[in-house]
């Protein structure tokens, strides 16, 4: 996902070399080996390639380190822009690996400038996260798994995609592989508690039977909190998480000492399984607190 559309607001701008045909094969075809080089042909007497200019230099700034920018003054140099087939100003070469791999001639406005740089500089983890995220929505939670192991033979060093994947193969039920995938996770690694919190919640309800049941058994002993955190339990497994939060938190209003104070930890449990900057999470977080005081 690119951000979002700030480039025209802000004042700082992309560092460019300026490019002829003297210095085009150092500073852009060797230096696209490494990154793509955004070749922008413009000239201060044509106003609208002034103005893509000004947009380019300012919308690469968030793409620091991914990409170069070069700009040809065909006004100073016209030996260059015949050679990559210019043929009006504002024009646009993306070189990449010594190839052009965009072309844009014309205007160009700031939505098209960022979808062509995503895809160019995007990692693979990065590309495939909209796919991931379509896959979780629908609940195929194979197919995440089998993206998610493909990006992980892509970043082997990256841990945070372990911690997705632990999380993925719980909700998919393969317990046991997520548990070998959590041991490979180093303890300290951000986000690791989630899918080891959602695992003991899929562990601990393998014993309790399954919701209707368990359901049924609260219906005929309201009052019994053992049935009711039981439920709660199984609710998290069902991702039926604010019915879950909503029994923790009946639990903790009617016996704070019941466990130790298990509706509270509960909830707390549930806020990390459902992740940073979750509305329920937040919604429930307020809840709780008022709860205490």
């Amino acid at each position: 996902m690119h951000p979002e559309p700030t480039a025209i607001k802000r004042k700082n701008r992309m560092q460019s070399v300026n490019v002829s045909m003297e210095n085009f094969q150092s500073d852009v075809v060797d230096a696209s080996q490494s990154l793509p080089v955004v070749l922008l042909f413009w000239a201060e007497q044509v106003p609208q390639s002034v103005q893509v200019k000004h947009l380019v230099e300012q919308v690469l700034v968030d793409y620091q380190g991914k990409a170069a920018l070069a700009l040809s003054d065909v006004a100073q140099d016209q030996t260059l822009a015949p050679r990559l087939q210019v043929q009006g100003l504002p024009s646009i070469r993306i070189i990449h690996k010594g190839a052009v791999a965009e072309q844009v001639d014309g205007p160009i406005d700031e939505h098209q400038l960022r979808t062509i740089m995503d895809g160019l500089t995007q990692s693979s983890v990065e590309a495939m996260q909209g796919d991931l995220d379509q896959l979780m929505a629908s609940g195929d939670f194979a197919g995440a798994a089998a993206i998610l192991q493909q990006s992980i033979q892509d970043e082997p060093n990256n841990q945070s995609l372990r911690v997705e994947l632990a999380d993925v193969l719980v909700r998919k039920g393969d317990l046991d592989d997520a548990r070998t995938v959590l041991a490979s996770i180093p303890e300290d690694t951000a986000g690791r508690s989630r899918p080891q919190n959602r695992l003991e919640f899929f562990e601990e309800a393998a014993g309790l039977g399954s919701l209707d049941s368990v359901q049924a058994l609260v219906e005929s002993s309201p009052t019994d909190l053992e049935a009711r955190y039981a439920l709660a339990v199984v609710k998290v497994v069902a991702e039926e998480y604010e019915d879950s939060l909503v029994t923790c938190l009946d639990i903790l209003r009617d016996d704070r000492e019941f466990r130790d104070d298990i509706g509270r930890l509960t909830m707390i449990r549930i806020f990390d399984v459902l992740g940073k900057g979750n509305e329920l999470a937040t919604k429930y977080r307020r809840k709780l607190f008022n709860a205490l005081h």
